[in-house]
Order: C-alpha cells, then structure tokens, then sequence
C-alpha cells in the first residue's frame, strides 16, 4: 500500500482540521489526484506522523482532518553534521537530499578558500529557503519526520570555532584516520566538513585541525564533492550507525 507523505509547517494535533498549503495541496490534488476521503500522512519536523484524511478539495486548496498521531521513530543513534562546502545548484541539492536520506541530523554550509558560489544576503535567503524545500522532500520520500536542521552559509572559521562534536573529523586524501579505527560510538555526536569542488586549500585544513578537526581519509582515491561526504555518511552509518 502506498503511503502518501506530506510536509506542512505549522502545529499539528489529532482532532485538528487544516487548511493544507497551496503547494501541498496542488501535489496532492494535481500531482497525485487524490479526493476527498484518501489519507495522507502529514509530518512538520516535531519527529511525528499525523495520520489524516481529505475533505474537501477545491481549486483554491484542500482541507484535511489530522486524526492519529505516531512517533516515526527512524532518527539514527548516531548525530551527524555535514559541513558542506557550498557547491554549485545541482550538486549542492543532491548533497542535502541524499545526506537526508542517509540520516544527517544537521547541515552547515560553509564558505571555504575554494568556494565559487557567490551569495550576497537576497541570494544567501533565496538559497536557504531552496535548501529547505529540498530537505522537506528527503524527508517525505525517506519516512523521516524530523527535519535536519540548517545553519545559515558563514565562513569556514566562523563555523569550526563554534562546532562542539564529540567527534569532528575533515575528509583529506592524506588524513591519518581510517573509518573503522575511529573513537566513535552510537549516541555520540560527529562532525564531517567537506571541501567544495576545489577542495580545501591548505589554511582551511589548517583552520579545521586548530578547532580540533582530525583528518579522515576514505581510500586511494579522490571523490567528488557530491561523493565524498555522502560516502563518509553512509560508512559512518553502516559502523557507528543505525545500519551496523
């Protein structure tokens, strides 16, 4: 049986009947041609499931009835932040929908030494509010009912002189840690930074490990921006995680 999962950011509770947004109802109405009397399920990142059932749909939107609420229960053991040099549009979005899908528990985009995008203050808000829409739909997709959180873009200096991880670890071809000897275990937290598409410069390493960051390397070989901390996250899962 298909499930049909649908973000809405405002309060929910069993009992309620809501107004569903515009873009919610012309997916579900539209998009996926439900009518009224067809479930859904509504998430806002509280970490719950509402279960609800359509009653009216109309060309200005649709209302639904929330009536079960349900713990999803699918947040990894292991807290991860990816601090991700901000890359270009489409890889940039395929990094936060898949890392979402992996079950990072929070994003910062970073602006390192080789970092080409550009954002002035109109472009930073436009860019977030993008972000955030692709980590709604991670989320719908993958069952997840607790959005990552995602930190506004800021330096990479700024950013590491405030991470606290329990772990905080940068992936560098020549980093003195392997992923199976690392001090890490379920319920702690770590930190992942990533360079962007030129990679880290020397003073971002530099301005990493005096904030406590220690080099992790993957393998012989050099991974893409879009590829080396999605595979990081899924070997971090897979041992220290919720798939191990």
């Amino acid at each position: 049986m298909r499930i049909i999962r649908c973000f809405v950011d405002q309060p929910l509770a069993t009992g309620q009947v809501i107004a569903l947004p515009e873009d919610a109802s012309t997916h579900l109405l539209r998009v996926l041609r439900l009518a009224p009397g067809d479930e859904v399920v509504l998430f806002n990142g509280d970490g719950h499931d509402y279960g609800a059932r359509l009653l009216s749909a109309a060309k200005r939107g649709a209302e639904a009835e929330v009536h079960s609420r349900q713990d999803a229960g699918n947040e990894s053991p292991l807290h991860i932040t990816l601090a991700q040099g901000i890359a270009r549009g489409e890889k940039m979005d395929l990094v936060l929908q898949k890392a979402t899908e992996l079950g990072v528990t929070a994003f910062a985009p970073v602006v390192t030494e080789r970092t080409e995008v550009k954002l002035d203050a109109e472009r930073a808000g436009k860019r977030i509010a993008h972000w955030r829409g692709v980590l709604a739909a991670a989320c719908g997709q993958s069952g997840r009912a607790r959005l990552p959180t995602l930190a506004e873009p800021v330096s990479l200096a700024t950013y590491a002189a405030g991470e606290t991880a329990d772990l905080r670890l940068v992936l560098d071809p020549q980093g003195q840690h392997r992923l199976p000897d690392l001090p890490l275990k379920q319920g702690q937290s770590v930190a992942l930074a990533v360079g962007p598409e030129g990679g880290l410069s020397e003073r971002d390493l530099a301005t990493l490990r005096a904030a406590g960051f220690v080099g992790l390397r993957l393998g012989p070989r050099i991974l893409r921006t879009e590829t080396a901390g999605l595979a990081a996250i899924a070997a971090l899962q897979s041992i220290y995680g919720d798939l191990g």
